[in-house]
């Protein structure tokens, strides 16, 4: 057992480094595929709950399609498809070949899609949630749309918001596993091809199970201090 566990190392014969750095990719896959998703997420939500009927038919047309397909699917779309694409563009415009999509572009577009569906329900649901009351009062006194989102919609939504994009991230987190099917070396696809390597399937597999495990569990952690903070901002009157 003690040769197995030499495997994990940082020495010339451990994958230790190795691993590390998958982990790093796959944070920064995450990252950037949750933090596209919001941007987008949060489009999608303001129009879902805009007067206008056909954004708010657009928005919900896009939610109910990224929801329904699977994750894997979309990234074969956007890796394979977009392949394609950007080969008719460079043959169209009389360049030679060949023509690639990245792993990682491929798989953060993919996966910030179908979070972004996901967190426009979060985010509509906090918005929602907000007392219309407490809306109407900031408009009767003269507040802008800028300095009602700001001032009062805003705070009380966070609040809401929080735990359920807390959710969210830790999906993203599992769900950028799937991006090693375009060949992008994070931690899934390294401890794959760790094992496969040297054999030590159950090893390795684990290692990439712990990998993934210290990071929803420090990721958790802090949305949880986020929450409490914005707890006691709350009630403290901090709105």
């Amino acid at each position: 057992m003690q040769a197995d566990l030499t495997l994990l190392g940082f020495g010339p014969d451990g994958w230790g480094l190795a691993l590390a750095r998958a982990g790093l990719m796959t944070l920064y896959v995450s990252v950037a595929a949750f933090l596209s998703g919001l941007a987008f997420g949060t489009l999608i939500a303001w129009a879902r709950v805009a007067g206008n009927w056909p954004l708010r038919k657009l928005a919900e047309a896009y939610a109910t399609v990224f929801r329904g397909v699977p994750d894997i699917l979309v990234i074969y779309l956007f890796y394979f498809g977009g392949r394609q694409v950007v080969t008719a563009i460079g043959t169209a415009l009389g360049l030679s070949g060949p023509f690639d999509i990245s792993g990682f572009l491929a798989g953060v577009l993919a996966i910030g899609l179908v979070s972004a569906a996901n967190q426009s329900e979060v985010l509509r649901g906090a918005y929602q949630a907000v007392p219309r009351g407490t809306i109407e009062a900031g408009r009767v006194v003269g507040m802008t749309r800028l300095v009602l989102f700001r001032r009062v919609i805003a705070p009380q939504a966070l609040v809401t918001a929080i735990p359920g994009m807390g959710n969210q991230w830790q999906s993203v987190i599992k769900e950028s596993a799937l991006v090693s099917v375009t060949g992008l070396v994070e931690t899934m696809r390294q401890v794959a091809v760790a094992a496969g390597t040297t054999q030590e399937h159950f090893l390795f597999y684990a290692a990439g199970a712990i990998i993934y495990l210290i990071i929803t569990t420090l990721s958790d952690h802090v949305f949880r201090l986020a929450e409490r903070r914005s707890l006691r901002g709350h009630e403290q009157g901090g709105i």
